[in-house]
């Protein structure tokens, strides 16, 4: 495990702006069901960050009970914009949370109708150009369009977070090609695959791809149990990255014997 932890917590660090991460598995905070759960696998996915709806969260009560109280101090909340489905909406949700939380850091949805929860990539666009200039360090959720990616980053985005599949789906990578095109387009900042990962393969293939990281919800927390699905993401998230720094063997259309056929023993 000594690799996987140089690897993990030590030399390969998920860099967000200024902002540096000790793993590259982001949890959501949504349908958990209870407080407790959501906190053991917060603990058992290892993660150093976690987004909050702020349109859907009290983040004002700091009781013993309270959602904010269920956070352990040392994860970093990443407050996003869900629910928003207009510019005016999207923007007084991303300047309440940065007076909230006194955070510059925002996750920003436009979705474009409640039925695909698809994001309006032409609204996403305006309102990162927009808080970009107001200095928020932006990563917005997008489809996996490469032409879009790249001009969100040509807006200033910290990051950029293509969808799998529908939100709360759980199809996995439906498109692993668009991934592909998106990496070799972006290349100044950080891919975060979010959405639609279901389950820890999807999340070592998203990783295998050579995204830089992975923000999940429903997949754990609809588990039969979340908190060992947790525990699962984490590794998964941790063997995937392994493997795409290895770098995989090609792929062949015949077999290819794994033993030298020079130097055996010939028979008589």
């Amino acid at each position: 495990m000594a690799i996987e932890l140089q690897t993990k917590n030590k030399t390969d660090v998920l860099k967000i702006g200024r902002y540096e991460l000790s793993s590259r598995l982001i949890l959501g905070s949504g349908k958990y069901k209870s407080l407790d759960i959501m906190r053991q696998c917060l603990e058992a996915s290892e993660t150093a960050m976690m987004t909050v709806a702020i349109r859907r969260v009290n983040l004002q009560d700091r009781s013993e009970t309270s959602f904010r109280n269920a956070i352990p101090p040392h994860i970093k909340i990443l407050p996003n914009t869900a629910g928003c489905f207009n510019l005016q909406d999207t923007l007084r949700t991303a300047r309440l949370a940065r007076e909230l939380l006194e955070t510059d850091l925002i996750k920003l949805e436009v979705l474009g109708d409640p039925q695909t929860l698809l994001p309006d990539t032409e609204l996403l666009l305006q309102a990162t150009k927009i808080l970009v200039k107001e200095e928020f360090t932006v990563l917005p959720y997008t489809n996996d369009d490469p032409i879009m990616a790249r001009k969100l980053v040509e807006a200033g985005a910290a990051a950029i977070m293509p969808l799998a599949a529908p939100i709360g789906s759980g199809l996995g990578i439906l498109n692993p090609l668009n991934i592909r095109f998106i990496k070799d387009v972006v290349t100044s900042v950080p891919i975060i695959v979010d959405a639609g990962v279901g389950t820890a393969s999807d999340a070592a293939l998203a990783m295998e791809l050579g995204v830089d990281g992975l923000l999940m919800n429903t997949a754990i927390a609809e588990a039969t149990d979340p908190v060992q699905m947790a525990l699962a993401m984490n590794h998964a998230t941790t063997a995937g990255r392994l493997a795409f720094l290895a770098g995989r063997m090609p792929k062949r259309n015949q077999a290819a014997p794994s033993s030298p056929s020079q130097g055996t023993v010939q028979g008589s």
